[in-house]
């Protein structure tokens, strides 16, 4: 009689990824008695601390989120422009360079998230407490003030730390829901006055924004990252986070307050880290992708052009773009940290189209965003820099491997979550895609649940983007093994 799994059984088995992957999956005595040793919210009495607290600021973020890293807010100009406002929160105040909780901050470098258990990066009670911009509570923040024309484009901007209040804890789905006609305004939206206009504002903006990245070559990716959901102690369904208007907004304004960011630094003449995608190395194979296609991309990498690729086949195959996107990010390759100083040639954001970004906007749940709060407090206050450039340097190097990490056990623990949820469908049959060859074999994608696994004895001449029946053979909780063989 085969062992019946559950999610202490995921939670097991994360455990143990981000062990083996050189994570810290839980907090030493020695935190918890740092963080116990904190009396409440930071407090700070200052002249260069403007009071926000009025805008109609509001968090916009997954519906189980209770880490809230930032909050939006905007101010229609009489020249048609408009004033966007993106609060930060002030992790530094609380969490100090050296100390221990910073310490382990810096061992893992980010949140590793997974359906059955979230490892956080900060102990859950300045995470999602004392650090967090929870509503109707005053907290620290550094904010970034960008003024927005009618094009999409960012005509000047400035950082303030400053105190702001959160006035309404929204999430994606059901704002989108609204802005797309198909649901009501929010509740905790409706009791705010005004906030309904700058919600539609926010949108407007943010569409704008998007239109003019995309203009300028910003690639559009759609990746299959599934997400398991339970109930109580068994999974009962595997689902594809979906693009929608608000999470759009959110990833605009963060998109352009990382920019903003890397100018401010740059404009001060100081060392800073930076988020940078190069330019493919491997262009001519992703030149050679796009021929398979019967698309002709020119010879020299131009984000442009490739954007200009994807949004056809996006267009041409929705179905199969998750597998194209995964094709392309891998002959790109992916984002590393890098320092850079002034004077010095700037890597640039090939996917974004951006020559300066950096990663600035969740101190709660990735390390590089708190050195770069770090640095621009600094600024702020006329002080030296908390970090030499040989230390940056070390931490761009760590930050990266780490995040490396923390992917590799996101991606093990959503095989052992799809084989939970397949074990009991032995023998089914699905339609599925091939989405790969390599020398451990043929890899397919079934539809519903979204699901990857290995072919089995293939039958015939199979090649990567044709559908066919599979029938499920394996599914391996503890080694987070699917297989299939063909119908």
């Amino acid at each position: 009689m085969h062992r019946k799994f559950g999610k202490s059984d995921i939670v097991r088995i994360a455990d143990h990824a981000m062990q083996i992957n050189g994570l810290e999956p839980g907090f030493s005595l020695q935190i918890e008695k740092q963080i116990a040793s904190i009396t409440g919210p930071a407090r700070e009495n200052s002249s260069d601390i403007l009071d926000l607290t009025s805008l109609l600021w509001c968090s916009i973020d997954n519906d189980d989120s209770l880490d809230l890293d930032q909050l939006t807010a905007c101010e229609q100009q009489s020249d048609s422009s408009v004033i966007i406002y993106v609060a930060v929160a002030d992790v530094d105040a609380l969490v100090k360079k050296g100390s221990a909780v910073d310490s382990h901050a810096l061992n893992n470098t980010t949140s590793v998230y997974t359906s059955a258990a979230v490892f956080p990066m900060l102990p859950l009670r300045l995470s999602t407490d004392l650090t967090s911009l929870n509503p109707d509570q005053n907290r620290l923040a550094l904010v970034t003030i960008m003024k927005v024309d009618l094009h999409g484009t960012v005509i000047s901007s400035t950082v303030e730390r400053a105190l702001v209040r959160n006035k309404a804890k929204l999430a994606y789905d059901a704002v989108a829901a609204w802005i797309e006609g198909e649901g009501d305004l929010p509740m905790e939206a409706s009791v705010v006055s005004g906030m309904d206009k700058q919600l539609r504002c926010q949108d407007r903006v943010a569409q704008q924004l998007r239109l003019h990245r995309h203009n300028k070559g910003s690639l559009e990716f759609q990746t299959f990252q599934p997400q398991a959901v339970f109930e109580g102690d068994r999974v009962v369904a595997i689902k594809q986070q979906e693009q929608n208007r608000a999470r759009q907004l959110i990833e605009e304004f963060m998109i352009a307050t990382n920019a903003c960011t890397a100018h401010f630094l740059a404009d001060r003449g100081g060392a800073s880290l930076r988020r940078v995608v190069r330019s493919p190395e491997r262009w001519m194979r992703i030149v050679a992708v796009a021929e398979e296609y019967g698309y002709s991309l020119p010879f020299e990498p131009s984000a442009q052009a490739l954007e200009g690729f994807l949004a056809e086949r996006h267009k041409a195959d929705p179905l199969r773009f998750p597998d194209l996107s995964l094709v392309i990010i891998k002959l790109m390759g992916s984002g590393e940290y890098v320092v850079e100083v002034p004077g010095q040639e700037s890597f640039g954001h090939f996917g974004l189209a951006e020559r300066d970004y950096t990663h600035s906007t969740a101190p709660n749940r990735r390390y590089p965003d708190l050195i770069t709060l770090r640095m621009m407090k600094a600024i702020l206050s006329n002080s030296s820099s908390p970090y030499t450039v040989d230390e940056l340097e070390y931490l761009a190097a760590h930050c990266t491997r780490q995040e490396d990490a923390a992917r590799k056990v996101e991606r093990r623990v959503r095989k052992s979550e799809a084989a939970l949820l397949l074990q009991s469908m032995l023998g089914h049959h699905f339609d599925a895609i091939v989405t790969g060859h390599s020398e451990k074999g043929t890899w397919v994608r079934i539809v519903t649940p979204p699901a990857e696994g290995r072919l089995m004895r293939k039958a015939g001449k199979i090649k990567v983007g044709q559908e066919i029946k599979v029938k499920l053979v394996l599914a391996d909780v503890e080694r987070g093994f699917i297989d299939f063989e063909r119908m």
